[in-house]
């Protein structure tokens, strides 16, 4: 499955952009994506990176455990 996405970038890039574009005589979506892949595996390869990471699935999963709990309570509703 593919996603739609909309990207604000400002003139200068833009030109670039399509300058790599036609240079390698491809779609710029293609452009797009393989920028964004680079930049997503590298993102995965910096361990500090992958610490900061865990540590925001830490804090995600201690969320949704709290609200799925049935013993958490919540007074505004019970004030209600």
């Amino acid at each position: 499955m593919t996603k739609i996405m909309t990207v604000r970038i400002d003139d200068d890039l833009n030109d670039e952009l399509n300058a790599v574009a036609r240079a390698d005589d491809l779609p710029v979506s293609e452009v797009v994506r393989a920028a964004l892949y680079r930049y997503v595996a590298q993102r995965k390869a910096d361990p500090e990176f992958r610490s900061r990471l865990r540590q925001h699935l830490a804090k995600e999963k201690e969320v949704v455990e709290r609200m799925a709990s049935a013993n958490s309570h919540d007074p505004a509703i019970e004030d209600g």
